[in-house]
């Protein structure tokens, strides 16, 4: 499993939690670090649209003027979540390492708990 995510995010330190908690091994992939790709975005939107990807209570999205949100939003303007992944809905736990493997969004604790055996 993959978690992406920024390290000072509470919601992504709670996913984490659970996921140590319940022996769940997984890898940590830091958005501000690590970055996000096009291809990877593209394989999320496969599965979630744009409006639940898009953490529309972030600081970052409160700073793009009308035209960027619209952009972003009806014309799904990836580049836009690349240069700034924090406007990424946190935290995405890739269930799997294979391409197409189920997305979760966000941290409910009712969905991680479908990962434990």
């Amino acid at each position: 499993m993959i978690l992406y995510g920024i390290p000072n995010c509470d919601t992504v330190r709670k996913a984490r939690k659970f996921l140590e908690q319940n022996n769940i091994p997984y890898q940590f992939h830091d958005f501000r670090k690590d970055g996000v790709t096009l291809e990877l975005l593209q394989t999320w939107l496969k599965q979630h649209p744009i409006t639940t990807l898009v953490n529309k209570r972030s600081t970052r999205w409160r700073q793009l003027n009308e035209s960027q949100k619209e952009a972003l939003i009806s014309h799904c303007e990836l580049t836009t979540l690349i240069e700034h992944p924090t406007l990424i809905k946190r935290p995405v736990l890739q269930t799997d390492n294979t391409p197409n493997s189920p997305i979760i969004i966000g941290f409910k604790e009712s969905e991680y708990q479908t990962l434990t055996p």
